[in-house]
């Protein structure tokens, strides 16, 4: 059976990944540091799964004859929806530390709290509203360029959690994932 550069098996690693960061029927069968460090490895794969089906919504309501505001709204939402809003929560919950001028533990506490205040509100918001106006404009220009639009930011959001994995990061809280990778 084929390891990941973590140690892991590649399907455990696969399992890990998208049972981590989809809502997709994926049975995680390990929870431990190999898994976890093999899962982040592979995360830029769920984010390209995730950027597809997002395109895919997107390009079906183009052919249905919908304009291209409409489908931007759709590939917006799609990722919301493939990954229980993990990426929105945690937005909302770093702006609402970051705003909050408290000291790195009080944010981190304000963080983890699980109502979302005023800068969490306005920063999602305004990151979706851009978001769509984005898409909407490169739907408007080719829906090459809206699939585009939508598949690589969705791995390359993934990327970015692979390399912020990495050992030379120190974990924000020991009981956290970035304690577990």
């Amino acid at each position: 059976m084929s390891k990941t550069a973590s140690g892991a098996s590649l399907p455990d690693s696969l399992r890990f990944a998208f049972g981590t960061l989809t809502v997709l029927p994926v049975k995680v069968t390990r929870w431990d540091r190999d898994a976890a460090r093999g899962g982040m490895l592979c995360a830029p794969l769920a984010g390209l799964v995730v950027g597809a089906g997002a395109a895919l919504a997107g390009v079906a309501l183009l052919a249905m004859g919908s304009g291209p505001l409409l489908a931007a709204v759709a590939t917006a939402a799609v990722p919301a929806a493939l990954t229980r809003g993990l990426h929105l929560d945690g937005l909302a919950d770093t702006a609402d530390g970051l705003g909050s001028g408290k000291p790195a533990e009080d944010a981190l506490r304000i963080m983890k709290q699980s109502d979302i205040g005023p800068f969490g509100v306005i920063t999602l918001l305004f990151v979706l509203l851009a978001q769509v106006a984005g898409l909407a404009q490169a739907y408007e220009a080719s829906w090459g360029r809206g699939v585009l639009a939508a598949v690589v930011p969705a791995a390359a959001a993934r990327l970015a959690l692979t390399l912020a994995a990495r050992a030379a990061v120190p974990a924000a809280r020991p009981g956290g994932l970035g304690a577990a990778v």
